[in-house]
């Protein structure tokens, strides 16, 4: 697998044909997506987590000043391995055009990394922002708990990208819930990035919640139905490890 520059060049030179898409896997639930939109090929980073973290078992595949290709950037959730403070203000400088969508309570943080306020976009679930030929809807997310903040809206949340004629979706962290599927139900997904690292005693101890296990993403699977299943969100940390 090509990293650095090497990889910039081949995100940057694919060529996705319209209604195609193209995907790398950065590591945990982070993943660079090329789709063809409003008559353009645009690029977008999902949970790019690239600081070069002591606990990693897996270095940065890229650093974020060599991400000038940026046009949307998506965080899920104000944790460190998704929405990053090392590569949301390096990708936002090295790619001038680049959008950044979280959720409105974790937009002020955002806003605090740099990110000007025209580029920071808070959303909260079942609201969309269009532009670009894109259309990117939030849904509510349980990392464990469907927490809500009675001002802001839900912390966690989920994506789905529309971009003609193809749809993802990025569980980011979450279990399921109920009311989740009927969330989801009105869209037929060409990918799903779903979570597999689970949670057990051991983790609750240090602090460290979870997401669902193998098998509940498979269920979950199941359940959508899209025309492909991608697990994330395993073995970048050595205890925080899943088989897929």
């Amino acid at each position: 697998m090509q990293t650095g520059m090497a990889l910039a060049r081949e995100i940057e030179t694919l060529n996705v044909p319209q209604g195609g898409l193209a995907f790398w896997w950065l590591g945990q639930m982070g993943y660079v997506v090329k789709v063809w939109a409003g008559g353009s090929p645009r690029i977008l980073y999902l949970d790019p987590y690239l600081a070069p973290a002591a606990a990693r078992q897996v270095p940065p595949l890229l650093a974020p000043e060599q991400v000038t290709h940026a046009d949307y950037l998506l965080g899920t959730h104000d944790h460190g391995d998704h929405i990053d403070p090392t590569a949301i203000p390096g990708i936002v400088a090295a790619s001038p055009g680049c959008r950044v969508i979280t959720s409105r309570v974790a937009r002020r943080h955002v806003l605090t990394l740099g990110v000007p306020p025209a580029r920071a976009i808070g959303l909260d679930d079942g609201l969309s922002h269009e532009e670009d030929g894109l259309r990117i809807t939030a849904v509510a997310a349980a990392h464990e708990f469907l927490d809500r903040d009675e001002a802001l809206g839900y912390p966690y949340l989920s994506y789905v990208v529309e971009a003609d004629g193809v749809a993802l979706f990025h569980a980011g962290d979450t279990l399921r819930y109920e009311g989740q599927l009927a969330r989801l139900a009105r869209w037929q997904f060409d990918v799903a990035f779903l979570p597999i690292n689970g949670r057990d005693a051991e983790r609750y101890a240090r602090n460290c919640i979870g997401n669902m296990t193998y098998q509940e993403a498979v269920d979950m699977a199941g359940s959508l139905r899209p025309r492909l299943t991608v697990p994330g969100h395993y073995d970048m940390f050595a205890n925080n490890a899943a088989d897929p």
